[in-house]
């Protein structure tokens, strides 16, 4: 079996795997630090754990108790936010891919740090257990240079500012699901609307284009993220508010919260006020702006396709944004359930079966 982990700053979540991608078990630890929560199957209780080893700790010892010991793992595989430039495709974890990840963290100081927590701690706990990694970024590393290059200068370029994008894991997950029901197109649109959200310009199976840039912040309207927003207001913010409260801002207090009261697209469904239905309409009207220019780095449009929890579910928000494209045409239209963990293990197993 194969242990999935995706860890966050102060979280970690877990699933596990059959050999046939079946889910076996799934589960979590919050809170990491502080008044923890640990939910594993059907059981779920406080805790208090200090770090992300003692929550790894935790949570296998509540999966042996259901049946999923160590000893019946044959690998585990995590999610990496940033593998920037050089950490492109799955890989198994060695030293030289750790000081990789390492070495991304100033790209993704909130989630890196974390990712590699988990891998360390797993190492602690299992220091058999063969482990590898996915990485967020690494789908669009097929964007082309004239993609991903801001116009700086030089110097500034090789610090790596560029555009990276994200969502990665959820964009590769959908196209093989696609390819397996013979539905994937030469130009598929693809929007991952969530509380995180972005859209990706899909031509013959790879990324050419997406709405995501240096950090996860650019781009449509997001549950708490403004999305796109010129660099001057960006200064005039940490002018007002220093550095580390614009980041606060454009990051934590902006997007549907900033606009309607609500990061959550139900809630503003729910509330019934004109700020709240303006948060709504500025998602999709975002939305379909950014996929204007999806469309034209593909050249045309075959299909979309909507995944995340908002594209999955918020059929009055698939209804808007696919009625402000029909100038692109009548282009089929496919809902897919985000599964980053089984695409995960996808990726895991087949390194493994294949000996990497």
């Amino acid at each position: 079996m194969l242990l999935v982990v995706n860890a966050g700053s102060s979280s970690v979540k877990l699933a596990v795997f059959d050999a046939d991608l079946r889910e076996v078990l799934a589960g979590s630890v919050t809170e990491i630090g502080g008044a923890g929560r640990l939910k594993i199957g059907t059981v779920g209780q406080d805790c208090a754990v200090a770090d992300h080893q003692a929550a790894l700790a935790l949570a296998l010892k509540a999966m042996a108790a259901q049946g999923v010991g160590l000893g019946d793992l044959t690998a585990a595989a995590h999610r990496v936010v940033h593998g920037g430039e050089a950490l492109v495709r799955p890989m198994r974890v060695t030293d030289a891919v750790i000081a990789g990840i390492e070495a991304c963290v100033p790209l993704a100081p909130l989630h890196n740090p974390g990712n590699l927590t988990a891998i360390r701690a797993l190492q602690a706990l299992a220091s058999d257990l063969p482990q590898f990694v996915s990485f967020d970024t690494a789908f669009h590393a097929s964007n082309p240079a004239v993609a991903v290059t801001y116009a700086l200068p030089v110097a500034e370029r090789a610090r790596g500012l560029r555009r990276y994008g994200f969502h990665g894991i959820s964009y590769g997950g959908l196209v093989r699901h696609l390819q397996g029901l013979g539905a994937l197109p030469e130009r598929l649109l693809a929007l991952h609307l969530g509380n995180g959200a972005s859209l990706c310009a899909i031509r013959g199976g790879v990324s050419v284009a997406t709405t995501m840039g240096y950090s996860p912040l650019d781009g449509i309207t997001m549950g708490t993220r403004t999305g796109g927003i010129d660099g001057n207001a960006v200064l005039r913010l940490a002018e007002l508010h220093g550095i580390a409260g614009a980041g606060q801002i454009l990051n934590r207090e902006s997007g549907l919260l900033g606009l309607g009261g609500y990061s959550d697209m139900r809630a503003l469904h729910a509330a019934g006020t004109p700020e709240a239905a303006f948060a709504v309409e500025h998602f999709c009207y975002w939305a379909v702006r950014h996929a204007g220019s999806m469309i034209a780095a593909m050249g045309g449009l075959d299909a979309i396709a909507f995944t995340g929890g908002i594209g999955e579910n918020d059929a009055m928000v698939r209804g808007q944004i696919v009625r402000g494209l029909a100038w692109a045409g009548d282009a089929p239209v496919h809902i897919v359930e985000a599964e980053e963990e089984r695409s995960i293990a996808v990726e895991a197993l087949a390194l493994l079966r294949s000996g990497a």
